[in-house]
């Protein structure tokens, strides 16, 4: 317990203080996302440095071991987040960093305890939930928010089952994270990057399959959903919305959750609070669940509720007018140019629909040979 404590502590001070030192290399190294203003990218990896050094210091002293099983899963998030890294680096491919994942992810599952069917789809599983964790950051705070509450939530799970190490693994996180969002709060100073979180989607999500296997399939995949249900929606939103649309699925736009909400009226910070919020009763279900203090009926609920909001949001209008073309471009709408008619036309009569003062003969005719024109006077100031 002491241990904890003081994990936590120096997980919050280390993280505030190496994001805030990390700011100034990211500019000058041009790691910044320019989709609103110029934000650097390397908060993440102040995240993940701080929460590997944190618990290699408990396992290395021997006060709070983390086991073989935990060991591997921080050495594959660490790996994962170096593919992060270089994705914030170099602009990787998407299809590349899921299937980086998805290797990692198969690195580390339990098979032993799931099972090689159940064990696949826990592959699959901590894979969608990775890539989930890099779409909410996209606003400021919500991936950090969202992050902490279910580092927090897996935590509690792990210490419900007695394991000591990944409890406090995910305390570290949850620690580092709130240092972080110092700096991530509206208007946010430096992002997590693609290092940062595809870092913590994939401990998050390694474990908590690690913390339910070997329990019922069923009871375990439900309790799994509650506990990412809100990476997961936004995801889902997400995914619906540019099918819906036509747009390519690789195609970034403001269609996520908390984009929605903003078009709803709320401020950045609301749409954080609100989201916070909505992650806190998901995964407090999940880990009430967990522990057996409520039924498996209680999952359904929140599978319908997630289920709800994402098709009442899937309403809100987030994309422009225009139309977007089969192969992913905006289509271009040519308006018919307005040609000028040559003087007479094509016959040598006057044109009236374009040209009023070749009707002026014609009018000065019918009012008479004698007709006088009255010329306006030009007025001129001063």
């Amino acid at each position: 317990m002491l241990y904890g404590i003081a994990a936590a502590t120096a997980s919050f001070l280390l993280a505030a203080l190496l994001t805030a030192l990390l700011k100034a290399p990211a500019l000058r190294l041009a790691l910044v996302d320019r989709r609103q203003r110029p934000v650097p990218l390397l908060g993440g990896l102040a995240v993940a440095l701080v929460t590997g050094l944190v618990a290699w210091a408990g396992d290395r002293s021997g006060v709070v071991p983390l086991g073989p099983a935990a060991g591997r899963l921080l050495v594959a998030a660490a790996a994962v987040g170096a593919l992060g890294l270089a994705a914030d680096v170099w602009r990787l491919r998407r299809r590349w960093l899921l299937a980086g994942t998805a290797v990692a992810a198969a690195c580390v599952v339990p098979y032993g305890e799931t099972g090689p069917l159940a064990g696949a789809l826990a592959v699959g599983w901590i894979a969608l939930v990775t890539a989930a964790f890099r779409g909410l950051d996209h606003a400021d705070g919500v991936a950090g928010t969202v992050g902490v509450v279910t580092a927090f939530g897996v935590g509690a799970c792990a210490a419900a089952d007695l394991m000591d190490g990944p409890a406090v693994l995910l305390l570290a996180l949850a620690a580092a994270l709130t240092g972080f969002l110092l700096h991530n709060w509206h208007p946010a100073r430096i992002a997590l990057g693609a290092c940062g979180s595809l870092f913590t989607g994939f401990l998050l999500a390694g474990t908590a399959v690690f913390t339910r296997a070997g329990y019922e399939p069923g009871g375990g995949a439900g309790v799994l959903f509650a506990l990412t249900a809100l990476p997961v929606a936004d995801a889902v939103l997400v995914l619906l919305s540019r099918r819906l649309a036509g747009r390519p699925l690789s195609r970034g736009g403001p269609d996520h959750l908390a984009h929605r909400l903003r078009r709803l009226g709320l401020t950045a910070q609301g749409a954080v609070v609100v989201l916070g919020g909505t992650a806190l009763c998901t995964v407090l279900v999940g880990v009430l669940a967990h522990t057996g203090r409520v039924g498996g009926q209680a999952v359904p609920w929140v599978a319908g509720g997630v289920a709800a909001g994402v098709l009442g949001l899937l309403r809100v209008r987030v994309y422009g007018p225009r139309r977007e073309a089969a192969g992913g471009t905006r289509a271009r709408v040519r308006r018919p140019r307005e040609e000028s008619p040559a003087p007479g036309g094509a016959t040598g009569a006057p044109d009236r629909a374009s040209s009023p003062r070749a009707n002026f003969p014609v009018r000065q005719a019918r009012r008479g040979e004698n007709a006088q024109v009255r010329t306006p006077l030009r007025v001129r100031n001063g």
